[in-house]
């Protein structure tokens, strides 16, 4: 029988050897799915002999690593804005980047409109959808995504974070009109496909390969989704709404010029940490009534 430790050290240098770039914290996080136990649980746990079943497991589990499959997918769970989130090879692995749009809807409406009804469009794991709901307590929410597989783990995640009385999921195309009676909204939250049709054979492959591709394709120049979320979607935002989206690398200016085309009377920019400009942010024109942000 083997310690944790041992079996954590022998899985962090198969993963070293093979140019993992964060072979320590990947290791970590598979010895502690195949123990059963939180990372923080494992670190207590570390001089504690186990099994040999979860000895297999993690070298299954670093097997499969090392053909390129991404952990979250391989222990089917990550965190996101400090939340535990259900991820299946239905929806995308949440990013750090994606938060940075979680904390501009939160600085738009803290304050202002506390209980918004706020729009998350393809919404994937529900990630969004959950942040913003947990964030906001008084907020009410409707998750849409065109895939019935990502809905089903985006009310997993709805239901495992305690907010399926404030958050509804939907099936709807971002790419067409609205259904009916889904509402009005004060803010329409969107991280849609944005890759460049011909640039997904260039992606790496533990995203090209085992990621959704209809997830990630934004059609010939990337920007496919906003033309239409704007085209179709903005009805739907109360005067003085938000929508908010999630842009690619030197796409910040394309979509900034949509919104203020598109009939927004502003639009701005948040940059992320490595100083890319990820978030862009469109407002409906109209003076918003007693009940709406200011």
């Amino acid at each position: 029988m083997k310690t944790y430790s041992d079996i954590y050290l022998a899985a962090r240098n198969i993963l070293r050897k093979c140019g993992i770039e964060n072979y320590n914290l990947e290791a970590r996080i598979l010895v502690a799915q195949a123990a059963g136990k939180t990372t923080a649980q494992l670190l207590r746990d570390m001089n504690l002999y186990t099994a040999n079943e979860v000895e297999n497991k993690v070298m299954d589990y670093t097997a499969r690593r090392l053909r390129g499959e991404p952990v979250a997918y391989i222990t089917g769970s990550w965190e996101f804005y400090g939340l535990p989130m259900t991820v299946t090879p239905d929806v995308l692995i949440p990013r750090p980047d994606t938060e940075l749009l979680v904390d501009v809807s939160k600085y738009l409406l803290i304050g202002k409109k506390m209980d918004a009804r706020i729009l998350d469009l393809c919404c994937g794991s529900g990630c969004i959808a959950c942040a913003l709901g947990h964030e906001l307590p008084a907020s009410k929410l409707v998750a849409v995504d065109i895939s019935a597989s990502a809905l089903e783990v985006s009310r997993s995640n709805i239901a495992s974070n305690r907010l399926s009385s404030r958050v509804l999921c939907m099936q709807a195309d971002a790419l067409a009109s609205p259904p009916l009676g889904i509402g009005q909204f004060d803010m329409i939250v969107s991280n849609p496909p944005y890759i460049p049709s011909a640039e997904i054979i260039t992606l790496d492959a533990s995203v090209r390969d085992f990621e959704p591709i209809w997830a990630l394709d934004g059609g010939e120049d990337g920007l496919k989704f906003y033309k239409s979320i704007i085209k179709y979607w903005k009805s739907l935002l109360h005067p003085g709404g938000y929508l908010v989206f999630e842009v690619g690398e030197d796409q910040a200016a394309a979509v900034k010029e949509m919104l203020l085309s598109g009939g927004f009377t502003g639009s701005w920019t948040h940059k992320d940490s490595a100083g890319v400009e990820r978030v862009v942010v469109g407002q409906m024109p109209g003076e918003p009534d007693s009940e709406a942000i200011d």
